[in-house]
């Protein structure tokens, strides 16, 4: 990854609770549950974010739900360029705007994206983001961090903004009691970890639950392939192992393998005890197996 915040910083002019709840009522929005809204409205927050993503100016961010620019701003202040993708017509078509009325020499390193971005594909997109750094929908965010990093193998770390559950889920070591297929996937990229607490206060509006920031460095020398087709056969053999949680891998894998035989014959090739439970593996014990099938 490039420089860390290599640009002055004060070019753009952040937002703040007030600006934020100007902008939300000239606009018409509403934040809603559905969306998944809550809106930073803290500037030392979005410039935590950005920093301990560590992206600067060779950078091409991809943001995920830039809401109405928060977290965009301090990001234009830094990389070379932001990708947009936002859901909300209506905070997709004003995004701009905002950028143009508070950063007016970073607007042109603003491209926005309409659509969902538990669809988008790279061919979408106007160019390779190099980064993820996004306040991921919280209904939806695990979904769409998995996706992007399987969509996009150009980015190469992602600092996400996620509930502090779903945090810690994906950072969890095996043999924790919430170490399970979140926190498998997510290391099957790169390497994942923890990267501090936001507080509800720095919300609009203030949400229900805890936030936490997670980051992944895509593996640079990937210990097993990452291709595709690869990948969808680790990934059924992660959710086979877990779909039945409480029960032994011999159990719970002899429908993905034909037969509790079959499935103890793979986990001895592995390297693996049948009478193991899918929550003591760690992902490359995973790969092992899925190269069994």
């Amino acid at each position: 990854m490039s420089e860390s915040v290599s640009r002055a910083r004060g070019q753009a002019e952040l937002l703040g609770p007030a600006e934020v709840r100007e902008l939300a009522e000239r606009f018409g929005v509403r934040p809603t549950k559905q969306l998944g809204q809550n809106f930073v409205h803290d500037a030392n927050t979005v410039r935590r974010i950005v920093g301990a993503a560590g992206v600067g100016s060779e950078d091409t961010v991809l943001e995920v739900g830039p809401g109405l620019g928060s977290l965009t701003l301090a990001l234009l202040d830094v990389v070379d360029r932001v990708i947009a993708v936002e859901l909300d017509p209506v905070l997709a078509e004003h995004l701009p705007e905002t950028v143009r009325a508070r950063a007016s020499r970073l607007a042109g390193r603003l491209e926005v994206v309409p659509g969902d971005a538990l669809r988008v594909s790279a061919h979408e997109l106007p160019r390779i983001p190099t980064a993820l750094v996004a306040n991921l929908p919280y209904n939806v965010a695990v979904p769409v961090l998995l996706h992007l990093l399987a969509e996009l193998p150009g980015i190469t770390t992602a600092l996400v903004m996620v509930q502090a559950e779903v945090a810690d889920r994906l950072a969890a070591a095996p043999g924790s009691r919430i170490y399970g297929v979140p926190s498998v996937k997510a290391g099957f990229f790169g390497t994942v970890r923890r990267a501090g607490a936001v507080g509800r206060q720095v919300f609009w509006p203030v949400p229900q639950v805890e936030s936490g920031l997670i980051r992944i460095d895509r593996f640079t020398d990937a210990p097993w392939p990452l291709d595709d087709t690869h990948r969808r056969k680790v990934f059924e053999v992660v959710d086979a192992a877990f779909a039945q949680r409480r029960k032994t891998l011999r159990a719970a894998l002899s429908g993905w393998a034909g037969s509790a035989a079959e499935a103890e014959r793979r986990l001895l090739a592995a390297g693996i005890e049948p009478a193991a439970r899918g929550e003591t593996l760690d992902t490359a014990a995973f790969v092992r197996l899925a190269q069994q099938g």
